[in-house]
């Protein structure tokens, strides 16, 4: 009990108090605590690091979206992160309209599902892309038919498993696409008071622009949230791609050919003596037989080697290394 006075204490104050040493009048006001309103309707699950480290993984995401699509959709695409927020989902759910595009994904081996929702007029611009035409959306919207949801979902199934990537410095995933669902009535996949991290990105395909917003409730990240942020995120990531990149690098230079050439000799020659060479005439070099040759490896000398033969093939015998750069 720290605020409790001994009576030393007691005592020394009272004695201060009639020699006027302390005036009561002067003591300093307690400051009152600035007191927050929490809202139980709408726990704050989702920390700003959270959100922050959610943006880094889907532009991550979106990168490989923009480098991916284009080659099934045969035309220029443009993805980029817009913002992340926490919502509930009721609110996530109030805000969609019919009909609307969900992909409703596993994403085990986490629990629960995550909702990719894509704008009708992407959809509608993917099956005129997907059929031959120049992608352009319908001026008036309607539903979609069982063939175009087929197309639809071809390019949702790509989608989800792009995916795995920007995740596996959290968690190795592996995604499914279970459906998709065009009736906003039927998207009641999580309570509605669940809170949930909603990232909305802009996608453009050719002239056609429109929003696709990624829904992850608190459910499906709460076993790894701990993972869920930029520390842990940009430690695991350098380290993974730090080390992939001298892996790909020592790969590619063992794979790499360059010249070797060996120098048998040199000599100087008129340019009407070269003009009427013929077989069978001799050019005389500048090096004895029992010298060594010059070996460059590109156009630095590397080598020095004595010339002969290995099977039917003329050879060299490496005697020394010049090791000098």
């Amino acid at each position: 009990m720290g605020d409790v006075l001994s009576q030393n204490e007691i005592d020394n104050l009272l004695s201060a108090l009639n020699s006027g040493e302390f005036d009561p009048n002067d003591a300093g006001e307690v400051e009152e605590k600035q007191v927050k309103d929490y809202d139980f309707a709408r726990p704050s699950k989702f920390s700003k690091e959270h959100l922050r480290t959610l943006v880094f993984i889907s532009e991550h995401y979106a990168r490989l979206l923009s480098t991916n699509l284009p080659v099934y959709l045969r035309k220029n695409v443009q993805v980029e992160v817009m913002h992340s927020e926490a919502a509930t989902y009721q609110e996530f759910s109030n805000s969609l309209s019919n009909p609307v595009l969900l992909g409703v994904v596993n994403f085990a081996p986490l629990e629960g599902n995550v909702i990719l929702e894509l704008a009708t007029g992407l959809g509608y611009a993917i099956v005129d892309r997907m059929l031959g035409g120049d992608g352009q959306p319908l001026s008036k919207s309607r539903e979609f038919t069982e063939i175009e949801l087929t197309i639809i979902e071809r390019i949702m199934v790509i989608c989800t498993n792009l995916l795995v990537e920007p995740w596996q410095s959290v968690q190795l995933l592996e995604p499914t696409l279970e459906r998709i669902e065009t009736n906003s009535q039927f998207a009641q996949f999580v309570t509605p008071n669940e809170m949930t991290s909603i990232i909305t990105m802009n996608i453009k395909i050719g002239e056609v622009e429109g929003l696709m917003n990624i829904c992850i409730p608190f459910a499906v990240l709460e076993p790894v949230i701990d993972k869920v942020n930029t520390k842990y995120w940009y430690s695991t990531t350098t380290e993974t791609e730090e080390g992939a990149y001298r892996e790909f690098l020592e790969e590619t230079l063992q794979r790499a050919r360059i010249p070797v050439r060996a120098i048998m000799g040199r000599s100087a020659i008129s340019v009407n003596d070269f003009i009427h060479l013929k077989p069978g005439d001799v050019i005389k070099v500048d090096t004895g037989i029992e010298d060594e040759l010059d070996v460059y490896v590109g156009n630095i000398k590397k080598f020095s080697a004595i010339p002969g033969a290995y099977e039917d093939s003329y050879a060299v015998k490496i005697k020394t290394i010049y090791r000098e750069e």
